[in-house]
């Protein structure tokens, strides 16, 4: 790396002084450079690593790379290995050793999940009372994933007649899934097997056909939807749907009631609705609506009604109601709740008896209730349900039969463990606990303190914050550590809700925050407008500027102020250190999307055409000019860093390895500090990190080790 022949005083200051000297006895890997131009729009640009690209993953001089950087890593972290195994076994000792999630009854057995003390996946099961002995093992996942360094399990399903098992298996990472059937009577395989799927499937009624999602192994995308029949080979199976437009997501599901089968088309902005008979495989999938640009929708069945959640000339979304029968017909559309430009409708849950909807104002999550009355709900009757915490997530648990006057639902908060509750809906706000997460080691929830604050931005926008600390180790005099999380991409809202493993950062003095950027959800669909395509930069300026509230307000001390996000939220990391440095001490950025640019333009890497309504498409000049002015990798220049953390993995199908490694080794020639910059490259895991219930938590160690060895707070731990 280069580094300045004489460092300032108030540089010096800015990037704090803790256990900054590098380990010498190893070099950082210097890559090579070899030149690539690429022109457009009469621009050209040239990429030094573009040579670290390699689709096999087994070019030699590539591997030796990304070997060697993760020798150096290992190298630099020696001060803190001692942290990191304390670090993980403080995040694994807080987890339920013999953890289950709690039983639903679908048709005639009670199904749930659980977990063996000390194994790393979960064995699913079911009974047919909820009381009885006669458990019955549908998959143990440890069998399965034994001998393997990574195993994925995708989708768990069960025939409507509980005779047969398919689930999903990928061994890579790469989110490409395998499907085996399973005998439940016998206790066998079954002979059948299906390559190169998304990993979950949908049953007819027949219990013969199911229908499954085939991915394009260059784009993966899955594109494909196919009929299977039960005992035939994957080469007779039938195509009965095929998307023509590679910015299309599909996907399969299956109305509450059973009787039909949904088939998912979406993008960024536009969403089309196929459905099929349940009891009639052999049909076709018709469009409930055909497409139309900028037209996103959702479909509900009650009886002989569609329930439409719609923003046809409603930016929030509005409930409308329709005959199924006369469903294409938007003139026929009748409005059940109208739009309302300060709330969001977000989900519905349709019962016989009872609509449920979930709606989201001013960032926070809300659950109304409307009864029945007279073949319609009474809209004038409904109840909201009652939540305290200041902020929190809510949401809809697994409620499988349409058919019941019960409601489950799942809650959580910075303070609250995720807790799964029960709700007669005779009389709503009378609920019984069901299940808590447990959380070993004497988590006391008095001790911790949630907040609720909004920051104004640099353009007069309120930016939504969310902040947890531990009481007795907080003063509001800018003393305390700062951790800020962000994301802001794709209209993902990232909740409020419990982490046991941010214990490790509350009880060393850390004030825990999450910045709600533009580009998410949390303030209705406006705030994520506002946030992708030629909006791009409110999202770094948000990070940002949030930052800079909570220091000035007392929330953290502006030269101990540290950073994470990860994928699109890396993104963001590699835009907010390229555009404010000074701000932040040391900074994680997980599998980052930072060569934006060049990786759009790019057709062959997978899901990048169907982003283009997030992003834009840099094939216009508006576009790329756009996104060329804030790409982190683009825009590193000759400057001073924070402290860096970057991760990756070699089979990652979302963002791929040689978007950070090119990152890494552009910083390492241009940056003008002495600070870590580290590159850990997974070489068997993907964008989702290690698999394994135990093992996930060794990424999280390493990055807290990282953090709190560098700030000098591994002797800081309340009791």
């Amino acid at each position: 790396m280069k580094l300045m022949l004489a460092l300032t005083l108030s540089t010096f200051l800015l990037f704090g002084c803790k256990n900054m000297t590098p380990n010498t006895e190893i070099d950082a890997p210097v890559a090579e450079k070899i030149p690539h131009s690429m022109t457009l729009h009469g621009e050209t640009r040239v990429d030094d690593y573009y040579w670290m690209r390699d689709d096999e993953r087994k070019d030699p001089k590539i591997i030796a790379h990304l070997n060697a950087e993760n020798d150096y890593t290992k190298a630099q972290f020696k001060p803190y290995d001692g942290l990191k195994k304390q670090l993980f076994e403080e995040l694994v000792a807080r987890l339920d050793k013999d953890e289950s999630s709690v039983p639903y009854f679908w048709h005639k057995h009670w199904y749930y999940r659980y977990y063996k003390e000390g194994f790393e996946y979960p064995i699913v099961a079911r009974k047919k009372a909820i009381d009885s002995n006669d458990e019955l093992v549908l998959l143990d996942v440890n069998e399965r994933a034994a001998g393997h360094d990574f195993y994925g399990l995708g989708g768990v399903s069960v025939s409507p007649d509980e005779t047969k098992l398919v689930f999903g298996e990928d061994l890579l990472s790469r989110r490409i899934y395998s499907l085996y059937f399973k005998d439940l009577v016998s206790g066998e395989l079954i002979t059948d097997r299906i390559e190169g799927t998304d990993g979950r499937v949908v049953w007819a009624n027949d219990n013969q056909h199911l229908f499954y999602i085939a991915k394009d192994p260059q784009t993966l995308l899955g594109y494909q939807v196919f009929r299977h029949k039960l005992g035939t080979a994957q080469a007779e199976d039938v195509l009965v749907y095929e998307e023509q437009d590679d910015t299309f997501y599909i996907g399969l599901g299956k109305s509450l009631d059973e009787t039909e089968i949904a088939l998912y088309a979406e993008s960024t902005i536009t969403s089309e609705v196929l459905m099929l008979d349940a009891n009639a495989a052999l049909a076709e999938f018709k469009a409930v609506l055909p497409r139309e640009e900028g037209h996103e929708y959702s479909v509900s069945k009650l009886g002989e009604a569609y329930y439409i959640l719609t923003n046809w000339q409603a930016s929030n979304f509005r409930l409308m109601k329709v005959a199924v029968d006369n469903a294409a017909n938007k003139q026929a559309w009748q409005d059940v709740i109208a739009h309302d430009p300060q709330s969001r409708i977000e989900d519905v849950l349709l019962l016989t008896q009872y609509m449920v909807v979930q709606t989201r104002e001013r960032g926070i999550s809300r659950i109304h209730v409307y009864p029945l009355k007279d073949k319609d709900f009474d809209m004038s009757a409904g109840v909201e349900l009652e939540f305290n915490d200041p902020a929190y997530v809510v949401g809809f648990d697994v409620n499988a039969s349409q058919q019941s006057d019960k409601l489950r639902l799942y809650y959580s908060s910075p303070t609250t463990p995720e807790s799964v509750y029960e709700y007669d809906l005779t009389q709503p706000n009378q609920r019984q606990l069901l299940k808590q997460e447990k959380v070993l080691g004497g988590f006391d929830a008095t001790l911790y303190q949630a907040e609720r604050l909004f920051v104004k931005a640099r353009d007069g926008k309120e930016v939504p914050v969310t902040l947890v600390y531990r009481k007795e180790m907080f003063n509001k005099d800018g003393t305390n550590p700062l951790y800020q999380y962000g994301y802001g991409s794709y209209g993902y809202t990232v909740e409020p809700d419990f982490s046991s493993s941010i214990l490790s950062l509350l009880d060393r003095g850390f004030v825990y925050s999450i910045a709600h950027v533009r580009g998410s959800e949390m303030l209705g669909r406006g705030w994520y407008d506002d946030g992708r395509m030629l909006n791009k930069q409110n999202s770094f300026n948000d990070f940002i500027d949030v930052t800079q509230a909570l220091t000035e307000q007392g929330y953290g001390d502006k030269n101990k102020v540290v950073a994470a996000g990860g994928s699109a939220g890396g993104l963001l990391m590699g835009g907010v250190i390229n555009q404010a440095p000074q701000s932040y001490f040391a900074v994680a950025a997980h599998v980052p999307f930072v060569d934006i640019v060049t990786t759009m333009l790019d057709e062959t890497i997978p899901l990048t055409t169907n982003e283009y309504d997030e992003w834009g498409n840099p094939n216009e000049k508006v576009y790329f000019d756009y996104m060329l002015s804030y790409s982190p990798y683009d825009q590193a220049k000759a400057q001073g860093y924070p402290h860096l953390l970057v991760t990756t993995g070699l089979h990652d199908s979302q963002v791929q390895y040689f978007e950070p490694a090119k990152w890494v080794a552009k910083l390492r020639d241009i940056k003008t500090d002495d600070n870590l910059l580290l590159f850990d490259t997974d070489m068997e895991a993907g964008h989702g990190g290690k698999s394994g219930r135990y093992r996930q938590y060794e990424d999280k160690a390493q990055e807290y080790a990282f953090f709190i060895g560098l700030l000098g707070l591994d002797k800081a731990k309340a009791n």
